[in-house]
């Protein structure tokens, strides 16, 4: 069975800065994680691949600096990684970054089950899971909390909803997002960040890959960031000053008028 797990790095700060400029993320300088999410989908990844046989690859777009999240990857227990990095995929919105991974899902051909995290800290649209699933033409399952079996071409999981669970049956190949409810990513061991450290993680560049250019970058992004601000949150205050007993009654008849009491 051959697994494929989607990997992507996020800042590693909530006080994220955007170019006034592009209007897009600047992660120059800025420390990166793996994103919390994929951490899960990586696990459920290597347990699935330890349930039922075969073999996990890390896929992940990004800058040349993304190798460091696949590395991580590595020493999670996954067996192999492809990084599609070029300059012709910077500006990529979540339509044009899941074409471009599914272009790179292609060149590892054969494969049976793609796990993504639900979503992703610096976006949060939860869109580039089924939109990968998309432009493959295969089904997807979506907030994904258990996986009971995969056999006989066909997977059976069970998602979460909104107030109660949901089991379903597919075949495969497939694609599933999955939630931290899934399980609890494993710390690397020694001998996972050893392996880690020596493995050649794969590089794939534009002209490498049998996608449309048309479709990378900007030029195949739809949508368009017009303006990007941080909300000012302003608290207005009083003070009061006098003796407790009379401090109670102008409390008191502040709080009317406010409509709290």
């Amino acid at each position: 069975m051959n697994i494929i797990v989607c990997v992507k790095q996020v800042p590693d700060t909530f006080e994220v800065k955007i170019d006034p400029e592009t209007k897009r993320i600047v992660r120059e300088g800025v420390e990166s994680v793996i994103n919390p999410y994929d951490n899960y989908a990586i696990e459920e990844a290597v347990r699935i691949r330890e349930r039922f046989g075969g073999k996990v690859t890390a896929i992940s777009m990004g800058p040349p600096q993304a190798e460091k999240a696949l590395r991580e990857a590595v020493a999670m227990g996954v067996d192999d990684t492809l990084l599609l990095t070029d300059r012709e995929f910077a500006g990529s919105d979540t339509l044009a970054t899941s074409y471009i991974l599914s272009c790179g899902i292609r060149k590892l051909k054969d494969f049976d089950v793609i796990v993504c995290g639900r979503e992703t800290l610096d976006g949060s649209t939860g869109q580039v899971g089924p939109e990968i699933a998309y432009h493959l033409g295969i089904p997807y399952i979506t907030y994904v909390s258990k996986v009971i079996d995969i056999s006989a071409g066909s997977i059976h999981c069970v998602r979460l909803m909104e107030d109660h669970y949901e089991e379903v049956r597919t075949k495969t190949p497939v694609l599933i997002t999955v939630i931290k409810e899934i399980n609890q990513p494993r710390i690397p061991s020694l001998k996972g960040m050893l392996k880690a450290k020596k493995a050649v993680v794969s590089m794939c560049r534009c002209c490498e890959m049998d996608g449309e250019k048309c479709n990378y970058g900007q030029e195949g992004s739809p949508t368009r960031v017009v303006d990007v601000w941080t909300e000012q949150m302003q608290k207005d205050g009083k003070k009061f000053e006098g003796e407790p007993e009379d401090l109670a009654g102008i409390l008191l008849n502040e709080l009317k008028n406010l409509g709290v009491v």
